[in-house]
């Protein structure tokens, strides 16, 4: 258009020469990074990491049992614990937004406690305090509940966020309807606020996915724990590393898997909205055409 150039809203489109130097950088970072993967792999071939025997046992089917068992202990916590924490963080969410300072200043104290709060000292404190007074609680559920109050806590965050992000005018216009606090924000900010929401939703919940991981600590048989008993034998050479890259690729799979669902459940949330936004009444026809000016 007469050689101006193009912008964007937000910013200048580069020109040739920052196009040229944006290239150049590009380049430079994935040779950068194809040497270090280069590098790596020369090491592990220089220390015999891709010896026969340092695999060979996970082409048999008692081990590839124990990695499932440990998959399925990884999915049993991190489910338990997700639907815990997701009620957890609604109802938190909701005190910290409640207009009775009864109800908004515990729920802030107990946020902000087990945000504050490492992960790491809250599942300990589910296993071994009961400890002291003779109480035995499941591996499992001493991991869960840590996962649930600070994954919770954390979501609290993410739900009051969201909803306090939704247009002022949304609610006034509830309110001036005659709608009560309760129904303005389950009817009307609530289901914006997911929408916007949504892919930090599945963020956090991939986190805890990965965070059901610390539980090999206190020797719950998650998949990690598992590999660790696997790459430990003495007999296949100590493949602590190839045992190590396969759960690794097992957890990449798994949060992939997680994160594709939630993309495609936000587009058709989206597109659903969007459908409905854009619905336009068909003009009455007839003796009804008109009647109200």
């Amino acid at each position: 258009m007469g050689g101006q150039p193009v912008t964007s809203v937000l910013y200048d489109m580069p020109g040739p020469r920052a196009r040229r130097r944006n290239r150049a950088i590009s380049v430079g970072a994935s040779l950068l990074i194809l040497a270090l993967v280069a590098y790596v792999l020369w090491r592990f071939e220089a220390t015999g990491q891709f010896e026969e025997l340092r695999w060979k046992q996970l082409t048999l089917p008692a081990v590839q049992r124990e990695l499932r068992d440990g998959l399925l202990a990884t999915l049993k916590a991190g489910g338990l614990a997700a639907a815990l924490a997701l009620p957890f963080g609604v109802i938190a969410a909701a005190g910290r937004l409640s207009d009775h300072r009864l109800l908004r200043w515990p729920a802030t104290a107990v946020v902000e406690l087990f945000r504050a709060i490492p992960l790491l000292i809250l599942i300990f404190f589910f296993y071994y305090v009961p400890l002291d007074y003779g109480i035995s609680i499941p591996t499992l559920w001493a991991l869960v509940f840590g996962l649930t109050l600070y994954n919770g806590a954390v979501l609290a965050e993410i739900f009051r966020a969201g909803i306090v992000s939704v247009a002022k005018g949304q609610s006034e216009a509830a309110y001036a309807l005659g709608m009560r606090k309760g129904q303005v924000t389950t009817l009307i900010l609530l289901p914006q606020a997911v929408r916007a929401m949504l892919p930090t939703i599945v963020s956090q919940l991939v986190v805890l996915l990965k965070d059901t991981a610390l539980g090999f600590i206190i020797t719950y048989p998650e998949l990690l724990y598992v590999g660790k008993q696997i790459g430990g034998r003495a007999v296949y050479g100590f493949p602590y590393i190839p045992t190590y890259l396969v759960v690794a690729a097992v957890y990449i799979s798994m949060n992939t898997v997680l994160s594709l669902a939630a993309n495609r459940l936000e587009r058709r949330t989206r597109r659903s909205f969007k459908t409905t936004a854009d619905f336009v009444p068909p003009p009455e026809t007839g003796e009804n055409a008109g009647g109200i000016i």
